[in-house]
């Protein structure tokens, strides 16, 4: 069966790239570590086209790509497309790479430019349009080193809001006090405490840094929020997270939780305590959707 077209989620630590047919069935993939931090700025194409040819891709197969590979810092600057955007205002803005021997197309990120809340995404917005199509406007959660909130609706990426959840958890164990109670970030995780700590930080978001060093006490006296803090910490922070997207867009009873892995449990165990029903998309496979769609846009 002859490849319609390479799709390739290409991000700031990972690579990976599918050949799919026209009805968009996975023919074969590859998978790497080769992100946009490990390509530098010269070796882009080579690693493109030497996964291409592992997969015996025909020479002019045309690939579209998002995430990284589109930044400032990736193989070529792929500008935002503004909000409110949609699969056809995405695939419009997609920018050709010059000079490749083969069409190699790299979709745009997102920019929210309003001066009270500017805001930007790059890969996200490609699984946002993966995501099926629901007749009612829908709140997304995408987690992560960046967790996006988004609000999606009729096919459109309305507005949306960054939380750095991920960055925080790893400053706070790695380059404070907090790195003497987060012993061990491989320690099995334990979910009473992580909802402890997350219906605080949920609740009662103007104690957070108090919350935080809590973590800290408790360990020394061995009392109250003692042990291993990952868990607590985790919770904090997630809750914390929880708490700004509830300020920005209002009273959350339902969303849709774009996750896969143990992000996907730990979130769906947040958005439980929470009292948030959740709807569950998987990643990768959302991801893979987008880029299929946009693809199509871009190549008829």
């Amino acid at each position: 069966m002859s490849p319609f077209c390479a799709l390739v989620d290409w991000g700031t630590s990972s690579f990976r790239l599918w050949l799919v047919d026209e009805a968009g069935t996975v023919l074969s993939e590859r998978r790497s570590e080769e992100g946009m931090l490990a390509a530098g700025p010269d070796s882009f194409a080579a690693i493109l086209e030497a996964h291409l040819a592992a997969l015996k891709a025909p020479a002019d197969l045309p690939v579209v790509a998002c995430g990284m590979v589109g930044a400032r810092q990736g193989w070529v600057e792929a500008p935002y497309a503004d909000t409110p955007a949609s699969v056809a205002a995405i695939a419009a803005k997609a920018c050709h790479v010059p000079g490749h021997p083969r069409p190699v197309y790299i979709l745009p990120g997102v920019a929210q430019r309003l001066g009270e809340a500017p805001d930007v995404m790059r890969g996200e917005e490609t699984q946002l349009l993966g995501l099926p199509e629901r007749s009612q406007t829908q709140i997304v959660c995408l987690p992560g080193t960046h967790s996006k909130w988004v609000v999606l609706g009729d096919g459109h990426i309305e507005r949306f809001a960054t939380f750095v959840t991920g960055d925080l958890f790893a400053a706070a164990s790695g380059h404070t006090i907090l790195k003497h109670s987060v012993a061990d970030p491989a320690a099995p995780f334990d979910p009473d405490r992580f909802r402890a700590a997350f219906l605080a930080g949920l609740e009662r978001p103007a104690e957070f840094t108090n919350r935080l060093f809590a973590i800290r006490a408790g360990g020394l006296l061995g009392v109250g929020d003692s042990g291993d803090g990952g868990a607590a910490l985790s919770g904090l922070l997630v809750g914390l997270e929880f708490a700004g997207a509830r300020s920005r867009f209002g009273g959350i009873d339902r969303m849709t939780l774009v996750a896969s892995g143990p992000l996907l449990e730990v979130y769906r165990l947040a958005a439980e305590a929470a009292e948030m029903a959740v709807e569950p998309e998987d990643a990768e496979h959302a991801v893979k959707a987008g880029l299929l769609a946009c693809s199509r846009e871009i190549l008829s």
